[in-house]
């Protein structure tokens, strides 16, 4: 799924240096760093180790099907199709998700523990961890850091079995607390549902059978979007950003099919190597969609959060990915972020000045939390085509698509995929 028109970008100018490097850069994708309006904080803290008694595990198998990966008793909805519709499909609160997923089986396995798991991790999370079989961390070799976040550091690492370069995204979890361990099970659980080419591959995983370290192990890519955005030695042409963006709807679809809503779309999270290969990463935020429980709405970096979250929706569905997705798309063209708040109160109103605000009708029938202390004291006019007049016809067409401010007029991956911004020639 790579495109060959983004090499000459990647590898045609000189890059600012390692990821991580750019001025105006949200945190890295691999990082499990939280924006500051994140639900919720983890226990986790940095710390570099590679004793002799941490463990690696891959996948058994990288085709392990739905049933294989669903934890037992839960997610009964999951086992029919997820309509990728752009619709407000429910998705679970984050508490209630991983309380859920792991109460069933809880409890320290024996096999696990005999296999190499630590009990600490068997015993909270043991579902996430099925089926894996262990290897020594040994096999791994650091060369450097890449990237670091608030709760985690990046390294780039050698595979000596695989001899190739990989990233290991390393946490350490406070007193083994069992609510932070929960929540970073639930996302290798996420990621294990996952297998395709613009999608992050979790490799494997390293842990520690004495202290709280946890290692998630991926295929390394040499940059990401944000940091080619912002390099002054960077310019994008409009095939480039097409095939950027195809591949993204493409991880998108893969990601909404598999019934997983990303929630933190990103120039940050959005991995690309020397080949133009585009890859989503960090699910920190993901979560399954459900019908039945409601969700945070403090999701999304805030530069990228649909207008639904800022005033408290706590029903959605695919389109806040499509949202996010549009603001990614303006950014490629214009060079840089596009609605850069400071606050949710000044994000919703450069929103409202680009895209418009929603009529009285709207606002009255209105059943979300902050309506009342939202709505705007004059009406806006929607200003999209005229803000970006200089972007081709096709992509104007499609970004008055992904930044409508109703959620069911954004369409899907798969109808963005057929927009006229790719049919065009």
């Amino acid at each position: 799924m790579g495109c060959m028109c983004a090499k000459g970008v990647v590898s045609g100018h000189k890059l600012p240096g390692k990821r991580g490097t750019g001025k105006e850069r949200e945190p890295k994708i691999l990082s499990s760093k939280r924006s500051s309006s994140s639900y919720r904080k983890e226990k986790v803290v940095m710390e570099v180790d590679n004793g002799s008694n941490e463990v690696t595990t891959p996948l058994i198998s990288p085709h392990a099907s739905l049933d294989e990966l669903k934890p037992v008793g839960i997610y009964t909805q999951m086992s029919r199709p997820i309509i990728d519709d752009g619709g407000t499909g429910g998705v679970e609160v984050s508490h209630q998700l991983t309380d859920c997923v792991f109460g069933v089986r809880n409890g320290v396995d024996g096999a696990q523990v005999a296999a190499g798991w630590p009990s600490w991790l068997t015993a909270v999370a043991g579902e996430a961890i099925n089926g894996w079989v262990p290897r020594k961390a040994d096999s791994f070799q650091k060369l450097d850091k890449i990237g670091q976040g608030t709760y985690s550091s990046v390294y780039r690492a050698h595979d000596l079995e695989a001899k190739k370069v990989v990233a290991l995204k390393k946490v350490r979890f406070v007193n083994m607390d069992p609510e932070s361990v929960r929540f970073m099970a639930r996302e290798i659980i996420i990621l294990r549902r996952l297998d395709h080419p613009n999608v992050m591959k979790l490799e494997g995983l390293v842990t520690s059978r004495v202290s709280g370290h946890l290692y998630l192990v991926f295929e390394y890519m040499e940059h990401d979007l944000a940091g080619l955005v912002s390099s002054p030695a960077i310019g994008f042409t409009e095939s480039q950003i097409k095939c950027y963006m195809q591949q993204l709807f493409h991880g998108l679809k893969h990601c909404h099919s598999r019934g997983v809503l990303h929630r933190d779309i990103k120039g940050s999270n959005l991995l690309i190597d020397n080949n133009g290969n585009l890859k989503i990463g960090d699910f920190g935020l993901a979560t399954f969609v459900s019908t039945n429980q409601p969700l945070t709405s403090r999701v999304v970096t805030l530069w990228y959060r649909p207008p639904e979250l800022l005033l408290g929706a706590t029903d959605y569905g695919v389109a806040v990915d499509l949202w996010s997705s549009g603001c990614i798309l303006a950014e490629l063209f214009a060079g840089k972020p596009i609605m850069p708040g400071r606050t949710e109160v000044e994000q919703l109103h450069k929103i409202f000045k680009l895209c418009g605000s929603p009529s009285d009708e709207y606002w009255t029938k209105s059943k979300l939390p902050h309506t009342t202390i939202f709505k705007p004291q004059q009406p806006y006019k929607r200003r999209v085509a005229d803000t970006f007049k200089d972007f081709p016809h096709s992509a104007l067409s499609i970004l008055e698509s992904l930044l409508a401010f109703e959620p069911e007029c954004r369409g899907s991956a798969s109808s963005a995929l057929q927009s006229e911004f790719y049919l065009a020639r």
